[in-house]
């Protein structure tokens, strides 16, 4: 790599996404902080290191008012470095799947981001998009890829 090009950031082992704003939605088809601490946990117990990218609004449908990334980290027990909120007017999809790709994290999500597929091939791949829900109020995931132990 020349020096005229900055580093690429270095994929950290165990790292997984979350589409909080679709995430937000599975239990009840409303949106609730609860559902998103429940996959956080869930995903930490399986060995995980999860983080967070939410639509601008995510703050309006959770707490009636606009929110940060660090009152949304709060909310979720997070580190305010792994939650994003994106900037008003902007599309979270593209943050979302340029993060996942520059640390090589799968997504979990139901979204299929089929707009994006040219743009991000990776999502065809098995294992990168991780649907899930709940069934009899019991949350489900499709099968993960083991992390890597520490």
């Amino acid at each position: 790599m020349g020096a005229d090009h900055p580093p690429e950031p270095e994929a950290e082992p165990n790292r997984i996404l979350i589409d909080g704003s679709n995430v937000m939605h599975w239990k009840d088809n409303t949106p609730q902080i609860a559902t998103l601490r429940e996959v956080i946990g869930h995903l930490r117990g399986l060995g995980f290191a999860p983080g967070v990218v939410f639509d601008a609004n995510a703050g309006y449908l959770l707490k009636g008012k606009y929110k940060h990334d660090d009152a949304m980290a709060g909310y979720l027990g997070l580190a305010e470095d792994w939650v994003m909120v994106v900037p008003k007017g902007t599309i979270a999809d593209s943050y979302l799947l340029t993060v996942a790709r520059d640390v090589d994290a799968p997504i979990v999500t139901n979204d299929r981001y089929r707009d994006w597929a040219g743009e991000y091939p990776e999502i065809a791949k098995p294992g990168r998009l991780i649907r899930g829900g709940y069934r009899d109020g019991v949350l489900w995931l499709d099968e993960i890829a083991a992390p890597v132990p520490a």
